[in-house]
């Protein structure tokens, strides 16, 4: 896999934009967040399990994940400059829906980027493919990307059950089948596909550029990043979310402790199913975004990546947006600009 150079200091930028900041742990005065290391500290990083769990980065990487052609179902009402489609392909054998869109004019030599979107938490009861994220959507398109917002396994009209992100791996696997599938379009150019991730997407985004060599850039805004201690432990929800039916499954947190003891007991397990272990691995650079007073995610997660990821070697550029939520909403322009400059630079 293509290693980055670290990311030289962050460019101090204009006021009243919001400025990157250095990269040091300071916990919001509202709220308590120990700091927790991978493995305790006296030990050396550890390896994965031998017998891999199905969570594992080792038994991802083991994965086949070829796609399939993606198939139009219909055409829906047309962008700015773009044309959108309601589409599916198979993972595991489901049929996944997703909104795609396809820039107009000619296509660049070698086809178009393409980015592969992750949403973020949506209980999927609710969730409709045409709804929610249609401003990023747009922004992407207008940009001349193929954007392709996938809907997870029981979100909509996609086939399976929606068992949620962090305790099983289907999500994953839907989004490693949309690269492949991507690959596969005659429009894309299959070196030149990126990701974009918010909360929940932002987790799938970081564990996908950690699995596969294949997805080149990413972008996360609000991500769900930590390793699984520091989920465990410095995780608590303080905003609307309310897990739905459908994803109210055996919680990870109880059954792993249950079977396979605390950090502190068994740090290989921990170690092994955390993205942030493989971070020198990382199939491209990456660029994060959070705002301070994110009730559902701690901006902390982002904080640490980033430390991390710089730790590794790897590019990893961080913008807070003093004041603002989880979907980053007082700044989105000045994001969302940010977010397309960073995949322009390195995918076009």
């Amino acid at each position: 896999m293509a290693l980055f150079s670290c990311q030289p200091a962050l460019p101090v930028l204009e006021t009243p934009l919001p400025t990157p900041i250095a990269l040091t742990r300071q916990p919001s005065p509202s709220a308590t967040f120990t700091d927790v290391p991978l493995t305790p500290t006296a030990s050396p990083i550890p390896t994965a399990t031998p017998v891999p769990h199905p969570m594992s980065i080792a038994a991802l990487r083991a994965g086949v994940y070829p796609g399939s052609e993606i198939v139009i179902e219909r055409e829906l009402e047309r962008g700015a400059n773009y044309r959108r489609f309601y589409a599916y392909y198979l993972s595991e054998g489901l049929k996944i829906y997703a909104l795609l869109t396809i820039p107009n004019g000619d296509m660049p030599a070698g086809g178009w980027p393409a980015i592969v979107f992750n949403h973020g938490y949506i209980p999927p009861d609710v969730y409709r493919t045409t709804e929610r994220y249609v401003a990023y959507v747009d922004r992407l398109a207008r940009a001349r990307y193929i954007v392709f917002r996938i809907d997870y396994r029981g979100h909509d009209r996609s086939e399976g059950q929606a068992t949620g992100a962090y305790g099983h791996p289907g999500y994953l696997i839907d989004v490693l089948n949309a690269v492949s599938s991507l690959q596969r379009h005659p429009q894309v150019n299959p070196d030149k596909i990126g990701m974009w991730g918010h909360s929940m997407g932002g987790y799938l985004t970081l564990r996908a550029m950690v699995v596969s060599a294949q997805v080149k850039a990413g972008v996360i805004w609000a991500g769900v990043v930590a390793s699984y201690p520091e989920m465990l432990y410095n995780w608590r929800r303080t905003g609307s979310f309310t897990p739905s039916p459908s994803s109210r499954g055996a919680s990870w947190r109880g059954t792993w402790l249950e079977m396979y003891g605390t950090p502190e007991q068994n740090p290989e397990f921990w170690a092994s199913i955390s993205a942030n272990t493989y971070l020198s691995d990382l199939s491209g650079p990456l660029q994060l975004h959070h705002g301070t007073a994110d009730e559902d995610v701690p901006v902390e997660f982002s904080i640490r990546l980033a430390e991390q990821a710089r730790a590794a070697g790897q590019t990893a550029e961080l913008y807070l947006y003093e004041g603002d939520n989880h979907n980053i909403s007082k700044f989105f322009t000045t994001a969302m600009n940010r977010t397309i400059a960073f995949f322009d630079s390195v995918l076009k």
